[in-house]
């Protein structure tokens, strides 16, 4: 007989593509706990699981695909909320989606084409560039410490 984790786990490697998927199997799926899905829902009106008995939230794979593409722009090319909110505005669902796919084919940040070809930070807004500001902040403060730690060794 197979251990419930098993056939837990087969069950889900098992369903169809076109499947609706749980919120606990969409967060495994996106790598992301539970209680982020549940707040991205609040942020992005493009995230819409269908809720069942119970606020049993269930999402397509059109919402599986919304998600993957926000988690993209959120947690690789460093995007605020806003700002993903601001890309889905001016460039729509598909071509968001679109760029998050042409970046994952690719292994690398491929961006929007108006931004290809030029330097990205001069395209941001105030709150983006007082975020990469920050960021190059800490990143210096780091490498002053790294660069205390080297001279400190000994020969």
């Amino acid at each position: 007989m197979a251990s419930p984790e098993t056939t837990k786990s087969s069950r889900r490697g098992g369903k169809s593509a076109s499947a609706f998927r749980t919120i606990s199997e969409a967060a495994d799926i996106i790598d992301v706990p539970q209680h982020v899905l549940r707040f991205w829902e609040t942020k992005f009106s493009q995230i819409k699981p269908m809720k069942r008995v119970g606020n049993r939230r269930y999402y397509r794979p059109d919402d599986i695909e919304v998600i993957k593409a926000i988690r993209f722009f959120l947690y690789v090319e460093g995007y605020t909320i806003k700002g993903v909110q601001k890309l889905f505005k001016e460039h729509g669902i598909k071509t968001t989606i679109d760029v998050w796919h042409r970046a994952e084919e690719s292994g690398g940040a491929v961006g929007f084409p108006e931004l290809q070809g030029s330097d990205q930070t001069a395209n941001l807004g105030g709150e983006g560039k007082a975020v990469a500001r920050e960021l190059l902040g800490v990143l210096m403060q780091e490498m002053r410490a790294l660069k205390k730690i080297v001279s400190n060794l000994p020969d």
